[in-house]
């Protein structure tokens, strides 16, 4: 069985389905609203430590 004829039967069952209701279900997770904290959070991770280097833990010293 030639690569076409596998994809063309996979493209024609229900994987094709499945596929597509994942695709959707993670793009309803990654705009969740309670997503919002996390990604803002992340989104400030350059710019943590402007002044001054990381300390050695990685984590950020609680003021």
């Amino acid at each position: 069985m030639d690569t076409y004829s596998l994809l063309r039967e996979i493209a024609d069952s229900w994987v094709l389905l499945a596929m597509f209701a994942f695709f959707v279900g993670v793009v309803i997770f990654a705009f969740r609203p309670g997503a919002t904290k996390v990604y803002d959070d992340v989104a400030d991770i350059p710019f943590r430590h402007e002044d001054k280097p990381a300390p050695q833990g990685g984590r950020p010293e609680e003021a």
